[in-house]
C-alpha cells in the first residue's frame, strides 16, 4: 500500500497525523450522568491508530445535554473524565478532536438537568421524537426562543468549553454545526424565523456560527479549530431551502477569512439522505484553502481517488471503526472487514457493542474483502 496517500502523513493546522484516515464523531450514549468514563476511554484507544480521532457530540453546557447519556465538557469532573480518553489515545500516538455540540432544539426534558432550557433561534418546534431513559420515545416540545442575552452567555459557554477540551488534553475542537443542532438551527430559515440581526438574510442567519467560530478560535487558536457541516442534510428536521447553496457559499467564504484549521463536510446520502452535490464539494474546496475532511460511505478506493484529485485532504469513516477496531490496519493490509455491526447496540448503556469488538488478531468474526 506504499502509493497510498490514504495511509501516508498529513496536517491539520499545525497538527500533524500518521496518516488522512479520520474516525468520524459517532453518538454512542455511554456517559452516565453525562460523564466521560473508562469505557470511553478504552473505545477510543482501541481505535487510536485513525489519523485523527473526532469524539462523540459533546456538549458545551447543560443546556446542550439533549440526549440521554451524552458527555458534557463544561465542569471539572467531566474534564477529568475527558482527561482518561485523551492520555489513552496519546500513548498510543494518536491525535484526538473533542465535538462540541448543543443540541438547541433536538432535546427533551426528561433528558436535561434540572435548572436547564431547551433554547433554539425561534420557538420553532422541531418534527419528530427522540429516546428518554425514563419514559422512552417522546415527541419534541417548542423550544424557547433565544433573547440576545442568552446569544451571548451561549457563545460564552462554546468558549469555556473549547478551554476546557484543551486542559482536558485535547488537541483541538470541532464545532457541530450540522445534523440540525444549534449552530446549524441558525442556518435554516425554517429552524430559524428572527426578525433581529441574527436571522433573515443569509449574513444574519450565519451570524451566530461565525461569532462562536470567532470566539473558539481567539481562546484557543484557529490551528485548533474546525467546523463540521452538512449541506443538504435532512437530519433532525432540516427540509431543503432554495438559499441552501449561497447560504454555504457565503458561509465557507467567510471561514476561510477566519483561517481555521479544517471543514469537515458530510454528506448522508450513503444512509439515505439528499446528495450533496459535486458543485457544492468542489465550491467549499475552492473556498476554503485550508484542510478539508469528507465523510460519507466512502471505502478504500474512492477515498484515495477524492484525496489524490485534491477534493479533500482527509477523509473520515464512521460505522467501519464501530465494528473494526483495527480498521487502519486492515485497510493498510488488505484485510478482511468485519460486518458484524450490532446496530441494536449503538445508544444502549454498558460495553456490549461498544468496547467488545475484536481486532482480526484477536478473534474470528463474520469477514468480507476489504473494497
Amino acid at each position: 500500500m506504499s502509493g497510498y496517500k490514504l495511509f501516508g502523513p498529513a496536517a491539520v493546522g499545525l497538527l500533524e497525523l500518521k496518516n488522512r484516515m479520520v474516525m468520524a464523531p459517532m453518538t454512542r450514549c455511554r456517559a452516565i450522568g453525562n460523564l466521560p468514563n473508562e469505557h470511553m476511554a478504552s473505545y477510543y484507544e482501541q481505535r487510536s491508530s485513525a489519523g485523527l480521532i473526532i469524539t462523540e457530540g459533546t456538549s458545551p453546557s447543560p443546556n446542550g445535554l439533549g440526549y440521554a447519556r451524552i458527555p458534557g465538557i463544561f465542569s471539572q469532573q467531566q474534564m477529568d473524565g475527558w482527561q482518561k480518553t485523551t492520555s489513552a489515545v496519546h500513548k498510543n500516538h494518536g491525535k484526538i478532536f473533542v465535538q462540541l455540540m448543543h443540541t438547541g432544539r433536538i432535546s427533551h426534558r426528561d433528558n436535561m438537568p434540572v435548572g436547564s432550557m431547551i433554547i433554539a433561534p425561534s420557538a420553532v418546534k422541531a418534527a419528530g421524537q427522540m429516546w428518554t431513559d425514563s419514559k422512552q420515545m417522546q415527541d419534541f416540545t417548542v423550544p424557547t426562543e433565544m433573547t440576545y442575552e442568552c446569544i451571548q452567555s451561549t457563545e460564552q459557554e462554546y468558549t469555556n468549553a473549547a478551554k476546557n477540551a484543551l486542559a482536558a488534553g485535547f488537541d483541538g475542537v470541532e464545532l457541530h454545526s450540522a445534523n440540525g443542532y444549534l449552530l446549524e438551527q441558525f442556518l435554516s430559515p425554517y429552524s430559524n424565523t428572527r426578525t433581529d440581526n441574527y436571522g433573515g438574510s443569509i449574513e444574519n442567519r450565519c451570524r451566530f456560527v461565525l461569532e462562536v467560530v470567532t470566539d473558539v478560535a481567539e481562546a484557543i487558536g484557529k490551528d485548533k479549530t474546525g467546523i463540521r457541516l452538512s449541506p443538504y442534510g435532512t437530519a433532525s428536521d432540516m427540509p431543503y431551502y432554495s438559499e441552501i447553496q449561497a447560504t454555504y457559499e457565503y458561509l465557507s467564504e467567510q471561514l476561510n477569512l477566519l483561517d481555521i484549521a479544517h471543514i469537515h463536510l458530510v454528506d448522508h446520502s450513503a444512509m439515505g439522505a439528499p446528495e450533496v452535490p459535486i458543485e457544492m464539494k468542489k465550491m467549499i474546496r475552492s473556498n476554503f484553502k485550508n484542510t478539508i475532511i469528507l465523510c460519507g460511505g466512502y471505502d478504500k478506493a474512492r477515498a484515495e481517488a477524492d484525496i489524490q484529485s485534491g477534493l479533500t485532504d482527509l477523509v473520515a469513516f464512521g460505522r467501519p471503526f464501530v465494528c473494526n477496531p483495527d480498521f487502519v490496519e486492515r485497510l493498510i493490509n488488505n484485510w478482511p472487514l468485519s460486518t458484524n455491526l450490532k446496530m441494536d447496540l449503538f445508544y444502549t448503556a454498558d460495553e456490549k457493542g461498544y468496547t467488545d469488538y475484536p481486532s482480526l488478531k484477536a478473534g474470528v468474526d463474520k469477514l468480507q474483502p476489504t473494497l
